[in-house]
């Protein structure tokens, strides 16, 4: 997934922030956003989620996505 979401920064630069959580480091955290299987993607916009999807997703769909919530 790493190298999906390099591309995708790539693509985008300044218009998106990509975050990664250690869920074994922060379970916490993971817990309160009910992360239960890796990767989960989710994109937030003012501390509002958006969209949300568990598994994996190419940079093309997800550039799609976040240009759609724009």
């Amino acid at each position: 997934m790493a190298p999906i979401l390099e591309e995708l920064k790539g693509r985008l630069g300044e218009k998106v922030r990509i975050i990664k959580i250690d869920t074994e480091r922060h379970q916490e955290l993971a817990a309160s956003l009910q992360i239960r299987s890796i990767p989960t993607l989710m994109l937030y916009r003012e501390g509002k989620l958006l969209w949300r999807h568990s598994g994996t997703a190419g940079a093309s769909e997800l550039e799609r996505i976040i240009e759609q919530q724009q």
